[in-house]
C-alpha cells in the first residue's frame, strides 16, 4: 500500500480536515498521518419517504374530517373537556401565543446552527420557514375558492379569529423550518423546538381557534415543504471522519500510523458509487486504507446512517417483491455492519474463502467494518472461466448451503478471485445462515444462470450435473424464474428471453414424467400474473358492488319478506353448492377427491362471479383447483369441460321436460331464433381464412391441432363414462332444483305462492338468458330477465321485482363474503 507523503498529508489537511475543529485538534494531537476528504452533504433517501407518508397522512386527515366528522368533532369535544381544567388558558390571546412560539423556536434553532458553522443549514431553514407559510396561503385560498362546502366546514374551526386563513400557517412554517434545520435526532434545539410546538398546537385547539384537521394539514405541509428543501441542499455528513475513524479504530486495537481514503468509483446506484470488493461489496460505503503502528495494512469500510436508508429501501423491495424467500430488512447500519461480520466469521469457520473480518467498532451515525487488507483480491471475466474454476464456484456455494448459509445476491460483481488463487463468492452483506429450503434454491438458480450467460446453457448444464447431482437440479425446476435473477446478470450479453425456458427444458429432461407431473411451480414473486388478476377481481368487485347494489330497494325488500322463506331462499342456494360439488367430483379420480376441497371451491366461484361474467368464475376457480389437485392441463381442463357440457345439457333437458309437463311454451318468444346461425357463421368463416392462410394454417396443424385432439380424446374419455356421468348429471339436476326452490320461496316470501316446477322452468329460462349478458355474474341482465319472465306470467311487477332482489341477495351479494372467506381458505391449503 502506497502511503501519502508528507507534503500530500499536509495539502489534504488544509483543504479537508479544517472543515473539522475537533479533527483539526485530534489530528495534532496524535502521531496518526490522516489523508481524508472533506464530510460530504447527504441527501437521504429518508426524506423522500417521509414526504410520501405526509402526503398520504392529508389524504387521510381530508378523508376522515369529511366522511368521519363526527370523529373530529369528539376529539376536539374531549379536548375542549380536557381543558376546563385550565381555565387560565382563556385568559392568554392566542395572537401572542403564536408570536411567542415563533420567536423562541426560530431563535433558539438559528443560533445553535450558527454558532456549529452550519451556514447552509441555517439559510435553508429559514427559506423553508418563509416557503412553508405561503404554502399554507396557497393551499387555504384554493379550498375556499374551490367552493366545496363540505371541506371548508370539516376543516374550519368552531371559533373563526379575525382574519385568520383556514389552515393556520403557524405549524406549517414553524414544521418547515425545523424539518429543514433537522433531523431532530442530532440536534437537541430542534428536538425542543418540535415539542413547543406541540404543545402549542394542544393549547390553540383546546381554545377552539384551530380545527384539529387544519392543525394537521397545516403540520404535513410543513413537513412537505421543509423536507423537500432539505432533501434538495442536503444535510451534513454526521459519519466518522479523520480522526474519529482514528478513535474508533483504537478502540478495538489498532493504533492507527496512517489513514488514507480510498477514491471510489461512480457508479450509477441510489449511492453513486460502485461497491469494492475490498470490502465484500457493501452499498453506499466509504474505504480507507489503514497503516497500523505494527505496519499490518486493514481495509476499514464506513457505513453512514444517513446514507443507508436507500439500502434498507432495496431490502424492503426485495421483501416485499418476493413471496415465500425471507429477505433481510436491518433498520439500522450497526444491525447491518454486525450480521455481515457474523456472515464472514461464519464462512471461514467452515473453510470457505472470503475477506478477512477483523471487527467491528461504532462512531457517532457511523457503523465501522474492520477487514485485513488483500491487495491480491480481484474480480474475474466470467467468459473466460476454466472448468475446473467454474467447479469450484459450484462447491463453494454447495458448501455453503450445506451449512445453512445463503448470499441471496449472486451477481457478475460476486465472482471473485483471493491471494491464493482461490474462487470464491462474495456479497455477503445481505446473505443469512439458518436459511430455508427456498432461499438456497434461489442461490442456486443463480450461479447456475449467471454460469449458464457467460459459459453456455449445455457447458453449464454439464458441469452443474457433476458437481451438484441431478437431484438438486431437477429441485430447481420450480424456482427456475426470472424474478430470482438478479438484474446485472440479466444485463449479460448472454442472456435472452428464452435462456430460462431452455434451462427448465433441459432440468425436466433429467426427471421422469411422474417426477415432472409432481413438482407443483413455486410463487416467488408478488407481482406475477396470478396476483394480478386477484387484484383486479378485487377491484371489479369493489366497483360492481358499489356501482351496482340498490341498497335502498334491497333493504326495502327484505323488511318486507317473510324472514322464514328468506331463510329457506338462502339455505337452497347453499345446496346449489353441493350439486355443482357432485358435479365436479364425479369426474375426479377417488384419490384426489378432497369433499371439504370440492365444497370450498364451489363457494369460492362464488366471488369470482361478481368480477366475472356469469359461468366464467366457477370455470376458473374450477381448472385452478383440478391443477392443483395434481392433473396435468389438458386433463384439467377436459373435466372442466365436461362438468360445463353437463350442466348445460341438464338444464337443456330439464327445461324441455318441465315445459312438456306444465305446458309452457315459453322457448319461442325468448330465445333469439337466428342466433345459433349467426354464430356458426362466424366461426365457420373465421376457420376458412385461417386455413386459406398457408403459414397460419402450417401453425394450426402444428401446434394447435395437437392440443385440440389430446383435448378433445379427454374430453371424449370422461363423457363415456356412465357411472361418472350418471352422477355428475344428477349434481347438476340438484343444482337447477335447489335455485329453482330458492326462487320459489323467494315468491312466497311475499305472499305470492307459485307451482315449485313451472317456477324453476321459468326461473331456468330467464336466468339462462340473462347470464348470457358479459356482465359480472349477469349483474343489471339476470334481474331485468326474472323481473320480465314472471311479471310476464301474471305475477305483479312488484312482488317480482322484490323476489328477484331478495333471490339475488341470497344467492349472490351475501356470497361474495362468503366466497372470500373461502377462496383465502384455498389459498391457505395450495388447492387454487
Amino acid at each position: 500500500m502506497r502511503i501519502p507523503s508528507e507534503t500530500e498529508v499536509s495539502d489534504t489537511m488544509d483543504e479537508g480536515i479544517r472543515h473539522q475543529d475537533h479533527t483539526d485538534v485530534l489530528a495534532s494531537e496524535s502521531p496518526s498521518r490522516i489523508s481524508d476528504t472533506p464530510p460530504q452533504r447527504v441527501r437521504d433517501m429518508g426524506d423522500l419517504v417521509r414526504i410520501a407518508g405526509s402526503i398520504a397522512a392529508i389524504a387521510v386527515v381530508v378523508l376522515i374530517a369529511i366522511y368521519l366528522r363526527g370523529v373530529t368533532q369528539g376529539i376536539e369535544y374531549d379536548v375542549h373537556t380536557a381543558s376546563q381544567a385550565l381555565d387560565w388558558l382563556y385568559d392568554v390571546p392566542t395572537a401572542l401565543l403564536q408570536q411567542f412560539t415563533t420567536v423562541v423556536v426560530v431563535l433558539s434553532v438559528l443560533f445553535h446552527l450558527l454558532i456549529t458553522r452550519e451556514w447552509l443549514q441555517s439559510i435553508t431553514s429559514s427559506i423553508a420557514l418563509f416557503c412553508g407559510y405561503g404554502a399554507t396561503w396557497v393551499v387555504s385560498n384554493l379550498i375556499v375558492h374551490s367552493g366545496n362546502a363540505t371541506i371548508i366546514s370539516a376543516l374550519s374551526p368552531s371559533v373563526v379569529l379575525s382574519g385568520a386563513a383556514l389552515l393556520p400557517d403557524l405549524y406549517a412554517g414553524i414544521g418547515a423550518f425545523l424539518s429543514a434545520a433537522g433531523p431532530r435526532r442530532m440536534r437537541a434545539s430542534v428536538k425542543w423546538g418540535w415539542n413547543i410546538l406541540y404543545a402549542t398546537a394542544i393549547i390553540v385547539v383546546a381554545l377552539s381557534a384551530n380545527a384539529i384537521s387544519g392543525v394537521l394539514i397545516s403540520f404535513f405541509i410543513g413537513r412537505i415543504v421543509g423536507l423537500g428543501i432539505r432533501f434538495i441542499a442536503g444535510t451534513q455528513n454526521k459519519g466518522a471522519w479523520g480522526s474519529s475513524i482514528v478513535q474508533a479504530l483504537q478502540s478495538i486495537g489498532i493504533t492507527v500510523k496512517a489513514l488514507k481514503a480510498v477514491e471510489m468509483q461512480s457508479a450509477a446506484t441510489p449511492f453513486g458509487t460502485a461497491p469494492s470488493l475490498q470490502d465484500d461489496l457493501v452499498d453506499g460505503s466509504r474505504l480507507y486504507e489503514v497503516l497500523s503502528s505494527e505496519n499490518k495494512s486493514y481495509t476499514v469500510s464506513v457505513l453512514d446512517s444517513q446514507k443507508y436508508t436507500a439500502g434498507y429501501l432495496m431490502q424492503l423491495w426485495q421483501w416485499v417483491k418476493f413471496s415465500g424467500v425471507a429477505m433481510r430488512r436491518d433498520r439500522s447500519v450497526k444491525d447491518t455492519t454486525q450480521h455481515h461480520f457474523a456472515m464472514l466469521l461464519g464462512l471461514r469457520n467452515i473453510g470457505l474463502s472470503t475477506v478477512k473480518p477483523y471487527g467491528v467498532a461504532e462512531s457517532g451515525e457511523s457503523s465501522i467494518l474492520v477487514l485485513e487488507s488483500d491487495a491480491a483480491l480481484v474480480s474475474r471475466d466470467l467468459t473466460k472461466l476454466s472448468d475446473e474454476e467454474a467447479r469450484d464456484l459450484l462447491r463453494y456455494l454447495d458448501r455453503a448451503i450445506e451449512r445453512g448459509f445463503t448470499n441471496r445476491s449472486i451477481t457478475p460483481d460476486s465472482i471473485a478471485v483471493d491471494g491464493k488463487r482461490n474462487w470464491f463468492i462474495a456479497g455477503w452483506q445481505n446473505g443469512d445462515f439458518g436459511s430455508s429450503s427456498a432461499n438456497e434454491s434461489v442461490d442456486r438458480v443463480q450461479l447456475l444462470t449467471l454460469l449458464a450467460c457467460t459459459m453456455g446453457i449445455d457447458r453449464a448444464m454439464s458441469l452443474t450435473r457433476e458437481v451438484w447431482g441431478d437431484d438438486i437440479l431437477i429441485a430447481l425446476i420450480p424456482f427456475l424464474q426470472k424474478v430470482a435473477v438478479p438484474a446485472q446478470t440479466r444485463a449479460l450479453p448472454g442472456w435472452d428471453k428464452h435462456l430460462l425456458a431452455e434451462l427448465r427444458t433441459q432440468l425436466r429432461s433429467l426427471a421422469s414424467d411422474e417426477m415432472t407431473d409432481a413438482i407443483e411451480p413455486v410463487t416467488l414473486s408478488r407481482f406475477n400474473l396470478r396476483s394480478f388478476v386477484a387484484l383486479l377481481l378485487l377491484v371489479v368487485a369493489v366497483v360492481v358492488v358499489l356501482t351496482q347494489l340498490n341498497l335502498q330497494q334491497i333493504i326495502y325488500a327484505i323488511s318486507h319478506a317473510d324472514p322464514w322463506m328468506a331463510v329457506l331462499c338462502f339455505i337452497s342456494g347453499i345446496f346449489a353448492w353441493i350439486g355443482s360439488g357432485i358435479s365436479l367430483g364425479a369426474f375426479m379420480d377417488s384419490d384426489k377427491r378432497n369433499y371439504l376441497g370440492i365444497f370450498m371451491s364451489q363457494v369460492a366461484a362464488s366471488f369470482t362471479a361478481v368480477s366475472m361474467p356469469s359461468g366464467v368464475g366457477p370455470a376458473f376457480v374450477n381448472l385452478q383447483f383440478l391443477r392443483k389437485s395434481g392433473y396435468r392441463n389438458t386433463i384439467a381442463t377436459a373435466i372442466m369441460s365436461a362438468v360445463v357440457a353437463v350442466q348445460f345439457l341438464t338444464t337443456f333437458i330439464l327445461l324441455i321436460v318441465i315445459g312438456i309437463f306444465t305446458g309452457r311454451n315459453s322457448f319461442s318468444s325468448m330465445i333469439p331464433t337466428n342466433t345459433l346461425a349467426i354464430v356458426l357463421g362466424v366461426v365457420a368463416i373465421a376457420a376458412s381464412v385461417a386455413m386459406a392462410i398457408a403459414p397460419l394454417r402450417k401453425l394450426l396443424i402444428d401446434k394447435l391441432l395437437p392440443i385440440i385432439a389430446s383435448y378433445a380424446r379427454q374430453l371424449l374419455d370422461m363423457l363415456t363414462q356412465p357411472k361418472q356421468l350418471a352422477i355428475s348429471a344428477l349434481g347438476a339436476l340438484l343444482q337447477s332444483l335447489a335455485f329453482g326452490l330458492s326462487f320459489w320461496a323467494a315468491l312466497k316470501a311475499f305472499g305470492y305462492p307459485t307451482n315449485v316446477l313451472e317456477t324453476t322452468f321459468i326461473f331456468l329460462l330467464a336466468n339462462t338468458l340473462g347470464s348470457a349478458v358479459p356482465t359480472p355474474g349477469g349483474l343489471g341482465a339476470v334481474e331485468a330477465a326474472l323481473t320480465f319472465g314472471f311479471s310476464s306470467l301474471g305475477v305483479p311487477t312488484a312482488v317480482a321485482l322484490s323476489a328477484t332482489l331478495l333471490f339475488r341477495v341470497a344467492t349472490y351479494w351475501l356470497r361474495i363474503p362468503l366466497g372470500a372467506l373461502a377462496m383465502k381458505w384455498l389459498n391457505a391449503h395450495n388447492l387454487v
